[in-house]
């Protein structure tokens, strides 16, 4: 075994893995799993640039995260920035605060090879499923982007195109720095276009339509996954393979569309930093599936965190 460390930064949030790698089993035994809501893409649409405030925010996770990550004694750390910090004009303020705080510098990898990881991390326990037909289409919907790739045991194609629920949510629903409470039709159709013109790109690439079983990464999806079952509070193993059909995605859209931030609020399972970009981030679940003509949804909560972790075991 060896004990390893992964680091996800992402728009919305930062994740943290420490794991027991056994490359020769396939084995990945978690010993702490988190995630902290940062923001770090607060404005960067907007902007081009990582604001002050976002910056000390994930700063004071990764302070958090490097004493956990030193009480487990892992040998080996990864840390991987993505679609956020990739935009921005001075993420070299982001790269040397991760730098002095963890002692490694972030890896700002491109959207291939943030697909390549999600897949890794999603598909690996599912090998000898025999109710899972493949080839497997994995989407993993991101705050400022989301990776679409292909594959069956190995990755066949991908793309990232920047649709996400913060990015989404940024553009199309807040003004004057407030966020539209509930959004208005205009709004909504808005982002659905956003959403469509991104699968037309992500189509020039990826065959989207020859996949058969889809697989949904990160907190939109996981987040769906809990309000389908009515879930008291967020609960991973309930939530992990669990299989949402495409008529309950586009209710939950809707409710969630259509509803106050209060009443988002409200939902047992919805994470705070949440409640604001889910609505956005259920369109984009809802929109892949009308398109690939995806019955149902296959949530995972192993994902790019997962795939990083196998990188350095």
């Amino acid at each position: 075994m060896t004990r390893v460390a992964a680091i996800d930064c992402g728009t919305n949030s930062i994740r943290l893995l420490v794991a027991d790698a056994d490359p020769a089993t396939g084995e990945l035994v978690d010993l702490d799993r988190r995630m902290t809501i940062v923001r770090l893409g607060q404005g960067v649409d907007r902007t081009g640039r990582l604001a002050p405030e976002a910056l000390e925010r994930t700063f004071a996770a990764c302070r958090e995260y490097a004493g956990i990550i030193k009480e487990h004694g892992a040998e080996r750390l990864r840390f991987v920035a993505t679609s956020a910090s990739r935009d921005a004009e001075n993420r070299e303020d982001f790269v040397r605060g991760v730098l002095d705080i963890l002692g490694v510098e972030p890896e700002v990898i491109t959207g291939d090879q943030e697909a390549e990881f999600s897949f890794t991390g999603a598909t690996r326990e599912l090998t000898g499923r025999t109710d899972l037909a493949r080839p497997y289409l994995v989407v993993d919907i991101g705050g400022g982007s989301t990776e679409f790739v292909v594959g069956d045991e190995k990755v066949r194609a991908a793309r990232s195109v920047d649709i996400g629920c913060v990015r989404m949510t940024e553009r199309h629903l807040v003004h004057g720095g407030e966020v539209s409470d509930p959004p208005t039709e205009e709004q909504i159709a808005a982002i659905r276009a956003d959403i469509e013109a991104a699968l037309d790109l992500a189509e020039q690439t990826v065959p989207l339509r020859e996949a058969r079983t889809l697989v949904g990464l990160a907190g939109s999806v996981t987040t769906v996954s809990a309000i389908a079952q009515d879930l008291p509070d967020y609960d991973s193993a309930r939530i992990h393979h669990s299989r949402v059909s495409r008529a309950r995605v586009r209710e939950i859209t809707e409710h969630l569309l259509h509803s106050t931030h209060a009443e988002r609020a409200t939902i047992p399972s919805m994470h705070p930093g949440r409640v604001d970009v889910i609505g956005a981030g259920s369109l984009v679940l809802l929109a892949i599936m009308e398109r690939t003509g995806a019955e149902e949804v296959v949530v995972s909560e192993h994902d790019i965190l997962d795939g990083i972790a196998w990188s350095v075991a």
